[in-house]
C-alpha cells in the first residue's frame, strides 16, 4: 500500500506531518468549535450547577465489529457514563495512539463515527491529542475519551438509596456488545449478531420527571449485569431477585453464549442502561422508556429484598441460584 496510505512514525513526530495529519484528519471533522486554533486547553462556557466528568479508554478489539467500532463506541462510553451519573453531556476530549502502519482509511472511518456519535449525543469534542507508536507497541488503534456533562436537578443517586421493594429495570436486551464483538473476534456467525454500542442520555432525560423515584442508574459494561447488581449490595442491608424468564436477551447472542458456555449476565452491554426506582414509579418508567426508540424492550426484571448483600436469581422452573460477580476477565478487550 502507498506509504501515503498508511500512518507513519513521523505523523506522531511533531513535524510538518503531524501538521497535515491534525489538518486534514482532525480539525477537518472537529475544528468549528473551541478546537480551532488548536489551543493547549479548551476554554469552555461556565455551568451553572453541578459538574460531572468521566474519562474512560478503549482497546477494543477488533476495533471494527458488527453494530459500530472503536470510534463510535468511545463516544457511547464517555456519553453513557456521564448520563447514567444524572447528568447532561456536553463536552468530550479526544486522544488517539495510533500504531505505525495503520490504515488512513480505517483512521478516517473511526473519525468519521466519532463525528457522527458525537452530532447523536449533542456534545462537542473540543479538546485532544494524537501520538503515533512504532508497529507492535498498539493493536491498530487506542481511544481516550473525557467528557464533561451539567447534573440534571432532582436526581439523588447512589446504592444508599435502595430500598427494599423498588423495582430493578433495564432499557433493552442485555449482553449483545459483547457476543457481538465475540463473534467477530473468533469469526463465528455471519454478522447477524450487532452490537448495542448506543448512548442513553435520551433515556436518562425521560426519567427526569420521576427523580425523587429513581435511586440508582448505571450502563452494565465490562462484568455485565451481574457485576453491577453485585456492586450495588456489596456490604448492604439489601439484596436483589431477579427473574430469569424476564431477563431480555436476543436469540442471537443466547444461541451463541449457549454454544460458548457464557452466562449473559456476565457480558458487557454498551447501549443499554439498568436502573432501581420504587414499585410506585416502576409502571411510568417502562412506559415512557418504550416511548423512545433505543428503549423500546425496556422492562422489569427484578426487585430489591431483605436478602442482605446477595443477588439471586429465579430460575424458570422455580430454583434459585446465586448470581456472583465474574472471576477475571471474562471477555478480554470488549471495550
Amino acid at each position: 500500500m502507498d506509504e501515503k496510505k498508511r500512518i507513519l512514525l513521523g505523523h506522531g513526530g511533531g513535524g510538518l506531518l503531524t501538521r497535515n495529519l491534525i489538518d486534514e484528519e482532525i480539525l477537518k471533522r472537529f475544528g468549528d468549535g473551541p478546537l480551532r486554533g488548536l489551543p493547549d486547553g479548551a476554554l469552555l462556557p461556565s455551568i451553572d450547577g453541578d459538574i460531572v466528568f468521566s474519562t474512560d479508554s478503549f482497546v477494543v478489539s477488533p476495533g471494527f465489529f458488527p453494530g459500530g467500532n472503536i470510534g463510535d463506541l468511545a463516544v457511547h462510553g464517555t456519553v453513557n457514563d456521564i448520563a447514567v451519573s444524572g447528568a447532561t453531556p456536553l463536552w468530550l476530549s479526544l486522544a488517539l495512539i495510533i500504531e505505525e502502519g495503520l490504515p488512513l482509511a480505517s483512521l478516517q472511518t473511526v473519525l468519521d463515527s466519532v463525528r457522527t456519535a458525537a452530532d447523536n449525543c449533542g456534545v462537542q469534542v473540543v479538546t485532544g491529542d494524537t501520538k503515533v507508536v512504532r508497529k507492535g507497541q498498539c493493536d491498530g488503534l487506542y481511544v481516550n475519551t473525557a467528557g464533561i456533562g451539567k447534573k440534571i436537578a432532582g436526581f439523588n443517586l447512589g446504592s444508599s438509596q435502595v430500598q427494599t421493594g423498588d423495582r430493578v429495570l433495564v432499557s433493552g436486551n442485555l449482553g449483545d456488545h459483547g457476543m457481538a464483538v465475540m463473534a467477530a473476534r473468533e469469526g463465528l456467525g455471519n454478522g447477524a449478531l450487532k452490537s448495542d454500542s448506543a448512548p442513553v442520555h435520551r433515556l436518562v432525560h425521560a426519567l427526569s420527571p420521576f427523580a425523587a423515584d429513581v435511586r440508582f442508574m448505571r450502563d452494565p459494561t465490562r462484568g455485565g449485569m451481574a457485576a453491577t447488581l453485585n456492586e450495588i449490595v456489596d456490604g448492604a442491608d439489601v439484596g436483589i431477585l431477579l427473574r430469569e424468564d424476564s431477563l431480555p436477551f436476543s436469540a442471537g447472542a443466547k444461541g451463541l453464549a449457549e454454544m460458548l458456555g457464557f452466562d449473559l449476565l456476565h457480558v458487557a452491554s454498551e447501549g443499554r442502561m439498568m436502573c432501581i426506582c420504587s414499585a410506585e414509579a416502576a409502571e411510568q418508567v417502562i412506559e415512557k422508556w418504550r416511548s423512545l426508540p433505543e428503549g423500546t424492550d425496556a422492562c422489569e426484571i427484578g426487585r430489591i429484598t431483605e436478602d442482605s448483600g446477595r443477588v439471586i436469581l429465579e430460575t424458570g422452573i422455580g430454583g434459585k441460584r446465586i448470581v456472583d460477580v465474574p472471576q477475571g476477565e471474562l471477555l478480554p478487550r470488549i471495550c
